[in-house]
């Protein structure tokens, strides 16, 4: 039933994204965001590195012992399960480091680390970047610490624990925050209870990323809220990513966007 309903919300999503290419986006920050990060087919040397990891850990039999505060999952899983299942395409991780390069943001934050690849996409723009990542899975945050190492990435720091208990501490190290990419707890509380918390480090440039957001009907209805919020000026949505802007000078607009 799940399956079904997601492939409805897509097809709804891809016959009504009237906005390909820019097209009805009449904002010219909008507009270039869209020519620089969504359609634009740059690659960059890490993506090579990065997406040779992937495969490696696609077939990476070490078995970890999971908990997962997300989901409420726990149990044993191979690191190709998790690799197979729960890391974010490539399509969509160089779509976060092209976001970071044309923000130039430099303060990150990442809620729901998991193997490290999209945490690896987003740090590796600049070695000016300070990027830190929330995992609640003790195992799995070892395979990602051992990850960046292979990519020779200096510049993340993993905190480990429920992000309801961590997200606190690490907002504390930051005066403000460029970029936040959101993947974590599914529930609407904690997804809308995240939100809130990380708005006291925003700024008019800030770029706030969630992932899922029609994964269920918590998401949609977490996501629907987020876009009412007073803060929120414009917003992005490709469907598995959702993209909050803050900017004063936007109009108060949600565009659909086909990705």
């Amino acid at each position: 039933m799940k399956l079904i309903r997601f492939a409805y919300k897509f097809l709804v999503h891809f016959l009504f994204a009237r906005h390909t290419k820019g097209y009805g986006v009449h904002s010219p920050y909008l507009y270039q965001f869209l020519q620089n990060v969504v359609y634009d087919k740059s690659s960059f040397y890490i993506f090579p590195k990065i997406e040779a990891l992937r495969r490696n850990l696609e077939i990476d039999n070490e078995i970890l012992n999971v908990k997962n505060f997300g989901t409420g999952k726990d149990g044993k899983f191979a690191v190709s399960q998790i690799a197979k299942n729960s890391l974010k395409s490539a399509k969509y991780g160089q779509l976060l480091f092209k976001a970071i390069h044309f923000s130039k943001s430099i303060n990150v934050l990442e809620l729901g680390t998991s193997l490290g690849l999209t945490t690896s996409y987003l740090a590796s723009v600049s070695s000016n970047i300070r990027c830190i990542t929330l995992e609640g899975s003790t195992e799995i945050a070892s395979v990602a610490n051992d990850n960046f190492s292979k990519l020779q990435i200096e510049n993340i720091k993993i905190i480990v624990g429920n992000i309801d208990n961590t997200l606190n501490e690490a907002l504390d190290e930051f005066e403000k925050l460029d970029f936040i990419f959101i993947d974590a707890n599914h529930r609407l509380p904690e997804v809308y209870s995240y939100f809130e918390q990380c708005l006291s480090k925003v700024h008019d440039n800030t770029i706030l990323v969630f992932d899922d957001i029609y994964w269920s009907g918590d998401m949609e209805n977490a996501w629907s809220k987020i876009k009412s919020h007073e803060l929120v000026t414009s917003t992005f949505d490709l469907f598995q990513f959702g993209i909050v802007f803050f900017r004063p000078d936007l109009y108060k607009k949600h565009y659909k966007i086909r990705f």
